[in-house]
This record gives structure tokens, C-alpha cells and sequence, in this order.
């Protein structure tokens, strides 16, 4: 089975060779037929900690690396300043 990939934020960088990554995913709600947004925060690894805070990155599923990490940055692109 394909490995799952997400894309989403960088919102923290503090841990060694870890990053926070907020993933949104847009759905239209059953009954009121309105576009709702949910967020959610993965814990993904990256090795060289070469991501920062506001990057759009790629994630993808791994074997567990620790309690909360089952996730790695593959991939990412720096982030437009408006």
C-alpha cells in the first residue's frame, strides 16, 4: 500500500530534528452545505533541521520514531512573504 503524504506549515522548529507541521484539510459540512476547515498538528522528522517556521512542506507515513513521530519531511518550499 502507498505510503500517505500531506501537505501543510511549519509551526515550530524548537526540537532537535523535529518539526511541527499543521496540516488543513476544507470539507463541506453534511447538513449545512458550508466549506468548514479543519486543522490538525503532525510531529514529523527531519533529520538535518534544515525547516523553519512558516515553510510549506510535504510529509510522508514512516515507522514510529518515537512517541509522536510517525511522520517525515520530504520534501518542502519556502513560504511567499505578503
Amino acid at each position: 500500500m502507498p505510503k500517505r503524504t500531506l501537505q501543510g506549515v511549519v509551526i515550530s522548529d524548537k526540537q532537535n530534528k523535529t518539526v511541527i507541521v499543521r496540516v488543513e484539510r476544507r470539507f463541506t459540512h453534511p447538513v449545512m452545505k458550508k466549506t468548514v476547515r479543519r486543522t490538525k498538528k503532525y510531529y514529523a522528522h527531519d533529520e538535518k533541521n534544515q525547516h523553519h517556521v512558516g515553510e510549506v512542506v510535504w510529509i510522508e507515513e514512516r515507522r514510529p520514531l518515537s512517541k509522536l513521530k510517525r511522520w517525515e519531511v520530504v520534501r518542502s518550499e519556502r513560504r511567499q512573504a505578503v
